[in-house]
């Protein structure tokens, strides 16, 4: 978990995704990939689907990451449009 930096955005949002379908708990890994994605100097380099899934994925697990939550939120409202977005990935990422 000290090297999430190299991991790619849907590699992160597979991971989260894999231990919550698998419904196997692991607090600490979701805290340390929370913290990594609020760390970063920007969310650019996330396609909307990984961003839903992120969100989608830790509303799910029932994992509360208040700044990661804020950090994406901030970073979809910037947004000159949300075209980029389906209507899928808004819906999970409100439902989140």
């Amino acid at each position: 978990l000290d090297h999430l930096g190299a991991l790619k955005p849907q590699e992160l949002s597979n991971m989260v995704w894999a231990f919550s379908k698998a419904e196997s708990s692991h607090p600490h890994m979701f805290g340390k990939v929370a913290d990594h994605i609020t760390e970063l100097d920007h969310l650019g380099v996330f396609k909307p689907q990984e961003l839903s899934n992120m969100t989608w994925t830790f509303a799910k697990a029932e994992v509360s990451q208040p700044s990661m939550f804020g950090k994406v939120a901030d970073h979809v409202v910037a947004l000159d449009h949300l075209r980029a977005f389906n209507p899928h990935n808004l819906s999970n990422m409100v439902w989140a």
